[in-house]
């Protein structure tokens, strides 16, 4: 038999095995599987009544929230597609994509309106829902709320069997940080075989609680790709979605404690924040089963603090917007035998082996794959199950991340005889100094594990000797101090002598991205400007 593969089967398995299990917790709303089968066929009515015709597509502006767990099934449910704004962006940058993606209708929240009175300067023909009753909202904002169109539109008659599995459900935009955003498109049939994927990556470990058990708490946005990729995964094992508006490590604790938390997902930075809270262990954490830590390079030093903190299973994972996302997952195979401390951390720091429906290689320029002996550096590629249909609108994009049927993911990295990839540096921050190709992100493992260290960034920048040299950019933990020689010396301990940063300077704060990863471009700029950065290959950054 052969049943179109769509991520609305995510939800209608949810709603029929486990109906009156809450599903969905946002504040002081408790919603039911039951409950979200029925709102999510109400608005799919509603969009269509509005006017989104199959393929069209519907945007969100919103933080965490019940309605956006909602939109990943309606919009896919009424054969349009969902595009998940990120909030962090200015007016223009969401323009741009709104016109490039040929977005009809956008449903947000109220604190927004600011940005959107620009963007309605830009974009008149576009229409606007809120996603909640304000007494506020302009004229020119749909008459009729999210919860008004729930309440008046009937349950959409869904039979999954008359979807096309091929078209386009979700669009998700990359980062922009080589150019202008494009647009991943993720198909009914992507998404549901990497929930798939994912769920029998979880079932491979040894975990303490049945599938069902899980509750997630979604500490990254949802229009991340460290957040999205959980909306279809959780909804299909029948777990629950916690809901977070913003990362805050004494919320993020109440809500372990209230709700029994089993699982959240961290970038390093928002590691780092929960381990300085100084009231952590004040709460009851002991619901906790897995923490997984994406979204930019980890350190074994950083999975032991966490473990002895949280006293759960830690591990670190891999992916692009591109990928899905989740391609690798580091936790341990039973071949490895028996491990040290160390060497386990190590390993639970890596970037990990490939997840159930994924390959992945490490190749050199000429696309000939590398010896497994985690040192030789390359590209490491990759094809899958859950890796995207492609770039919006965007076909020689397309064609060139995609070359040769594997994605060409633009991170370096190494693998060894267990198949486990270990991510270097992405192309552009590989440092090339007097012909040695430096690591960053090694650099910077080490300088983390400083006990004075609170984050650390390392940069290349020119240098009229080796062309260009390492340069750290370091935030302290409050009250430590720490001079740069002292650290430069502290890197020399571990590290060859050609990889010790040239300078180091120190700041309060680094800037960040949406979800706290260090953004380096911003960094970088200063030393470079006006000068050309060679880098290794024409890469792309998800």
């Amino acid at each position: 038999m052969n049943l179109p593969l769509t991520p609305i089967r995510c939800l209608l398995r949810a709603a029929q095995e486990y109906g009156s299990k809450i599903g969905i917790v946002d504040g002081d709303q408790r919603t039911t599987w039951s409950e979200v089968w029925d709102r999510t066929r109400r608005i799919a009515t509603a969009l269509s009544e509005l006017g989104i015709n199959e393929g069209e597509c519907v945007a969100s502006l919103s933080f965490n929230c019940r309605q956006l767990i909602e939109l990943y099934y309606a919009a896919p449910t009424a054969r349009a597609m969902l595009l998940s704004l990120n909030v962090r962006l200015s007016a223009e940058e969401q323009a741009f994509i709104l016109r490039h993606s040929g977005t009809k209708l956008v449903l947000f929240e109220p604190e927004f309106l600011p940005v959107i009175e620009g963007l309605r300067r830009e974009l008149p023909e576009l229409r606007w829902v809120s996603l909640v009753q304000s007494d506020d909202l302009p004229s020119w904002v749909e008459p009729r709320h999210y919860e008004q169109l729930i309440a008046e539109s009937e349950p959409l008659e869904v039979d999954f069997t008359q979807y096309d599995e091929n078209q386009v459900a979700e669009l998700f935009y990359t980062s922009g940080s080589t150019g202008r955003p494009k647009g991943v498109m993720q198909s009914h049939r992507t998404l549901y075989l990497h929930a798939l994927g994912v769920v029998m990556g979880q079932r491979r470990r040894a975990c303490a609680i049945a599938a069902d058990e899980i509750v997630e708490a979604h500490t990254i946005p949802l229009f991340h790709a460290n957040g999205w990729g959980r909306a279809h995964t959780i909804t299909m094992m029948g777990g629950r979605h916690v809901m977070l508006r913003r990362f805050d490590p004494e919320q993020l604790c109440q809500t372990i404690e209230q709700e029994r938390v089993t699982s959240f997902s961290m970038v390093p930075a928002m590691a780092a924040a929960l381990l300085s809270f100084p009231k952590l262990h004040e709460y009851d954490l002991r619901s906790l089963d897995e923490v997984n830590i994406g979204g930019a390079a980890s350190s074994p030093s950083l999975v032991r603090r966490l473990e002895e903190a949280l006293r759960c299973n830690i591990f670190t994972g891999y992916g692009l917007t591109e990928s899905g996302p989740v391609s690798t997952m580091a936790d341990l195979k039973q071949t490895l035998g028996p491990l040290s401390d160390a060497a386990r951390y190590a390993r639970q720091a890596m970037t990990g082996w490939a997840m159930p429906g994924t390959e992945l290689r490490v190749v050199d320029p000429e696309g000939v794959d590398l010896p497994q002996d985690g040192e030789s550096i390359g590209e490491a590629l990759l094809r899958g199950d859950g890796v995207m249909d492609g770039y919006w609108a965007e076909p020689e994009a397309t064609a060139q991340a995609m070359e040769g049927s594997w994605l060409h993911t633009g991170d370096m990295a190494v693998w060894d005889e267990d198949r486990y990839l270990l991510i270097v540096d992405r192309k552009k921050d590989i440092i090339i100094s007097g012909g040695e190709n430096i690591s960053s992100l090694e650099i910077e493992k080490v300088l983390a594990a400083h006990p004075a260290v609170y984050e650390a960034a390392v940069i290349g920048i020119p240098d009229e000797k080796w062309g260009e040299a390492p340069k750290a950019i370091i935030s302290l933990k409050q009250g430590q101090s720490v001079d740069a020689e002292e650290l430069r010396a502290h890197v020399r301990e571990h590290l060859a002598g050609f990889k010790v940063p040239s300078s180091i300077e120190f700041h309060d704060e680094l800037p960040k991205g949406a979800t706290g990863k260090i953004l380096k471009r911003v960094l970088r700029e200063p030393y470079w400007e006006g000068r050309l950065k060679k880098v290794q290959g024409d890469a792309f950054e998800g």
